[in-house]
C-alpha cells in the first residue's frame, strides 16, 4: 500500500489541470488509499500574485474536494491547503485556518521578498541579481520561522530554492540544522515532494543530506506528489519510499482535523 499523498492542486491555482474527482479517481487507479488536497492558498489581496484561488472561490474549492469524497467513499481524501508563510501574516494563516474544518496545512515559502517567489519560472533573471547563498540564506531563515510558528502540520519542499539547479558553492548544513531543530521543537513534519524530479535540479525535495539530519533529530515525514495533474497523483512515490527507507525512516504521518497519525509505509 503507498502511502497518503499529500500534495495536490486543482484548476483554481491557474496552473494546474483537470478537477478534484479525476485526481481521486487516479489514486484509485494506483491502488492508494488515502489523498489529500493541499491547493495554494488565498492571499490577503487576491492580486498579490497570478498562481493560487482568490478569496471568493475557498468555499468552491471546498466544494469540490467534497464531491471527489462523495464520489469516491472508499478513499479516504483530505481537505487541506498549501499556505505561503510571509512573516508578517501569522494572523491571516489563522483566520484561514477558522474558515473550515482543514485536516492539515502545508507551510511553504516561495517569497524571500514580497515581489520574488524564487521558483517563478518568469523571474528566473532574479536569481542573476543576488548571491545564491544569500537567497538560500534568507530562504532557510524563513522556513525556519514557519516551522516556529505551529501553524502548520507540514513543511512544504524544504529545499525549494535548488528548482533550477541554482545551488551555492558554500555549505548549506548550517542552514538545514537550524530549521531541522526548530521543525523538531515544533513537531512539524517535511514532505518528501516528487516533484523536483521533474525539475531542473532533478532531485526529491529534500535533498538526502537534509533529510538525514531530519532523520536524526526525529523529524516526522510525509509524501507528496505537488500534482498538479492527474497523471501525477503519486508519481515517483517508490523513489521516494525508497529514499525515505535508505535515510532509516520506517513511519510517515497522516492528518485527520489536524491531528497527526503515525502510519508505517512500505518497504
Amino acid at each position: 500500500m503507498l502511502p497518503a499523498d499529500y500534495h495536490m492542486h486543482t484548476p483554481l491555482c491557474r496552473h494546474a489541470v483537470g478537477e478534484p474527482v479525476e485526481y481521486a479517481q487516479r489514486a484509485v487507479e494506483l491502488g492508494l488509499s488515502e489523498i489529500g488536497f493541499s491547493d495554494h492558498s488565498p492571499m490577503p489581496r487576491d492580486d498579490f500574485d497570478n498562481w493560487r484561488m482568490r478569496f471568493d472561490q475557498l468555499d468552491e474549492y471546498v466544494t469540490k474536494v467534497r464531491l471527489a469524497q462523495k464520489t469516491f467513499p472508499q478513499l479516504t481524501i483530505r481537505l487541506a491547503l498549501e499556505v505561503d508563510f510571509l512573516p508578517g501574516q501569522e494572523t491571516w494563516i489563522r483566520q484561514l485556518a477558522a474558515l473550515h474544518p482543514w485536516d492539515y496545512f502545508i507551510g511553504s515559502v516561495h517569497y524571500v521578498s514580497e515581489s520574488w517567489d524564487i521558483d517563478n519560472p518568469a523571474k528566473i533573471s532574479e536569481w542573476k541579481k543576488r548571491d545564491a547563498f544569500e537567497v538560500w540564506q534568507v530562504y532557510f531563515d524563513r522556513l525556519t520561522l514557519a516551522a516556529e510558528s505551529k501553524l502548520f502540520e507540514i513543511i512544504g519542499h524544504a529545499d525549494l530554492p535548488k528548482k533550477f539547479g541554482i545551488r551555492p558553492a558554500q555549505d548549506c548544513k548550517p542552514l538545514y540544522e537550524k530549521f531541522l531543530t526548530a521543525a523538531a521543537k515544533a513537531d512539524v513534519a517535511i514532505e518528501l515532494n516528487t516533484a523536483g524530479l521533474r525539475k531542473d535540479c532533478k532531485e526529491i525535495y529534500p535533498s538526502r543530506e537534509l533529510l538525514e539530519i531530519a532523520f536524526q533529530k526525529n523529524v516526522p515525514i510525509t509524501f507528496g506528489s505537488d500534482a498538479h495533474a492527474p497523471g501525477e497523483v503519486g508519481l515517483n512515490f517508490a523513489e521516494a519510499i525508497q529514499l525515505a527507507r535508505e535515510v532509516g525512516y520506517k513511519k510517515c504521518r497522516q492528518f485527520e482535523k489536524r491531528k497527526a497519525i503515525a502510519v508505517k509505509f512500505p518497504s
